[in-house]
């Protein structure tokens, strides 16, 4: 059975750049990429708050732009996905595909976590086209346009109250008749006023050529006063939260109660010694590609300090 000091779950900004460190260090670290091969930045076209691109660049050219980093360094990257793992003790065991069995000394998990979608045909369709799940990301973009945020609670909010700096206006589709966001979050809200909130709203679809150009609405839907109306908007923005993806895990890492894992806040450490956590599946706060890689680079630096105290060679 093969043996490697460090395996890397996960071939985002986080994984991808625990593989460059690792990788210089000497530790040989093997990645397996999941089932999104450069994580969520794959299906952004332009990224443009990444440092060192003053001219952007579109995702999928920046995360093959880091793995060619991570394998000129001598890092083992290859596709697959892990499909059991066993934390239960060192050298950790996991399969991959079903398949391939390997042990590891350390694992770093770098899976990211995955948006909340709607489930609407649409939303695929405009992928990259007027559809996003970050506000910070691309709001930029819709620059003194019409915007929506589907949503109602603390996320929402936020992204609503971010864009209204940018948008010419925002509409908040909201499924209940009520913001389950803290008072302060409403309060935020309450004071732009270029946020319009449609109450009792669900959105049954999307239109427009080739890229979004507006949403048809359902407001009291299944009621005797259900009605349908058509919004002008040029951004559709999900914010009805994200799941890390970490059921792979079977909970034998500590979660904090939204899912995430916890790390002891001052390094990359889980409760499982020699298994480290990097990136969006350990960040429910900021979700951010720089935030991710910096995490990612913490993660491969304790790596390198767990092999050293435990004379792992």
């Amino acid at each position: 059975m093969e043996r490697v000091k460090c395996l890397i779950i996960g071939s985002g900004p986080a994984g991808y750049t625990a593989a460059i460190y690792a990788s210089r260090a000497n530790i040989a670290p093997v990645v397996y990429e999941g089932m999104q091969p450069g994580g969520q930045l794959t299906t952004t076209t332009d990224i443009e708050n990444f440092p060192g691109y003053p001219e952007g660049i579109n995702g999928f050219e920046m995360m093959e732009d880091l793995r060619k980093q991570a394998e000129r360094f001598g890092a083992d990257v290859r596709t697959g996905e892990i499909t059991a793992i066993d934390l239960s003790k060192r050298p950790f065991k996991v399969v991959v595909d079903e398949s391939t069995e390997i042990e590891a000394e350390t694992v770093i998990i770098s899976t990211g976590a995955s948006a909340k979608y709607l489930g609407l045909a649409d939303e695929k369709k405009y992928a990259g086209m007027g559809v996003s799940a970050c506000a910070t990301c691309d709001g930029f973009f819709y620059r003194g346009k019409t915007v929506a945020v589907v949503g109602g609670g603390d996320t929402a909010c936020e992204e609503a109250t971010y864009l209204s700096n940018l948008a010419k206006k925002v509409y908040m589709i909201v499924r209940k008749d009520y913001l389950r966001a803290s008072k302060v979050m409403q309060e935020r809200v309450a004071s732009k006023d270029n946020i319009e909130i449609l109450f009792n709203a669900n959105t049954a679809g999307l239109f427009g050529n080739p890229a979004v150009e507006g949403a048809r609405i359902v407001k009291f839907k299944g009621t005797p006063e259900e009605t349908t109306l058509d919004i002008a908007i040029d951004g559709f923005f999900l914010a009805i939260g994200h799941k890390p993806n970490t059921d792979f895990l079977g909970g034998q890492i500590e979660l904090d109660e939204l899912g995430y894992i916890k790390t002891d806040g001052y390094t990359t450490a889980t409760n499982v010694p020699g298994v480290f956590a990097a990136g969006d599946v350990a960040d429910p706060r900021y979700r951010q590609a720089i935030t991710a890689a910096g995490m990612g680079c913490k993660a491969a630096l304790d790596v390198e300090k767990f092999l050293v105290e435990n004379g792992i060679k």
